[in-house]
């Protein structure tokens, strides 16, 4: 059976990033999110904000995670 070319576009290509690409990326939201972390710690901690803080460290945390296998 012979490859045959598809009429659409191959845009697929085109939405992909390279790990350097990617990285700048996940910087710049580290970067937003311990902005975020420090807001919460400066907040009166009542228990919305205890529980947001939990919540946004995780994803800090995650984040730090991803970016150190980049």
């Amino acid at each position: 059976m012979a490859d045959k070319d598809i009429d659409a576009p191959d845009w697929i290509d085109q939405d992909l990033l390279t790990r350097e690409e990617a990285g700048e990326r996940l910087d710049e939201e580290i970067a937003i999110v311990r902005r975020r972390v420090a807001e919460l710690e400066a907040a009166p901690a009542d228990q919305r904000t205890v529980d947001s803080l939990e919540m946004v460290r995780r994803r800090l945390a995650a984040m730090e995670g991803v970016r150190a296998d980049l």
